[in-house]
């Protein structure tokens, strides 16, 4: 049944006709400018201090994050992070461009597999769409290069996101996403499957006691790569040696 099919039947169960202009106008205006509802103050922040947060919100939610300065340190950081987790050196990883990539050759001892995850596979390396500051939460959009169910079969999830695409609120995620998602055939279209998450899976269902991995991973680490120097900690910023101007005074230090 087509989409049209679809609200005509719900018109004449109504028993109302196509809407007027005017609120057809309206309806399109309000599709069309994505208007913003209330935004809390505490995403409001300078880039250092938003991806901070970010960081806060993931741990604060039983999750764990480990800052690399590029992707050549990714395979350096999956390998610590399966290790000291005490999981096989094996794991399942999405076919994106961005992790194919990485120089995984760095580390021989590390064995993966680009595909879809199945029921046995026990750690996956997703990657990360965006993210969003304010609660913590990864937003993570079905592709054929990020399947969704590495964030769900797997007891492990590892997800590499880029500083850059730290956001402070949804909306914000929201408009990348919008940005980002066009074709020649339609002008724009959303994925299928997005998926928002904070944390492991958890539940406290059963006599209010919290179980990690109810429905989905029970463990969430992220490697978070510093391609913004916008978003560094102040003390990390390089600031580049002062240097003497002919003729001038001397530079410090000289």
């Amino acid at each position: 049944m087509t989409k049209d099919a679809i609200l005509g039947a719900i018109r004449r169960g109504l028993k109302r006709g196509p809407l007027p202009a005017d609120q057809q106008a309206m309806l399109a205006g309000r599709l069309a400018t994505h208007p913003r509802h209330l935004i809390p103050a505490r995403s409001r922040l300078p880039r250092p201090e938003q991806v901070a947060l970010f960081i806060r919100n993931v741990e604060k939610e039983f999750g764990t994050v480990e800052r690399v300065p590029d992707h050549a340190a990714i395979p350096a950081a999956m390998g610590e992070y399966l290790a000291a987790q005490n999981l096989p050196s094996r794991f399942v990883m999405a076919p994106h461009p961005e992790l194919t990539a990485v120089p995984w050759a760095d580390r021989p001892l590390l064995a993966f597999e680009q595909r879809r995850a199945e029921a046995t596979d026990q750690v996956s390396l997703q990657h990360g769409y965006a993210a969003v500051a304010e609660t913590g939460t990864l937003m993570l959009p079905s592709a054929p290069e990020r399947p969704t169910t590495l964030n769900l079969l797997v007891e492990t999830e590892v997800v590499v996101l880029r500083a850059s695409r730290v956001v402070g609120a949804y909306e914000e995620a929201w408009d990348l996403l919008r940005a980002e998602s066009r074709d020649a055939r339609s002008g724009g279209f959303m994925p299928r499957n997005i998926m928002f998450v904070t944390g492991p899976s958890r539940s406290a269902d059963i006599e209010q006691t919290l179980e990690l991995g109810a429905h989905g991973p029970r463990r969430l680490h992220v490697i978070l790569v510093d391609d913004d120097p916008a978003a560094l900690p102040m003390g990390d910023v390089a600031v580049p040696p002062p240097v003497a101007v002919p003729g001038g005074p001397p530079a410090p230090g000289d």
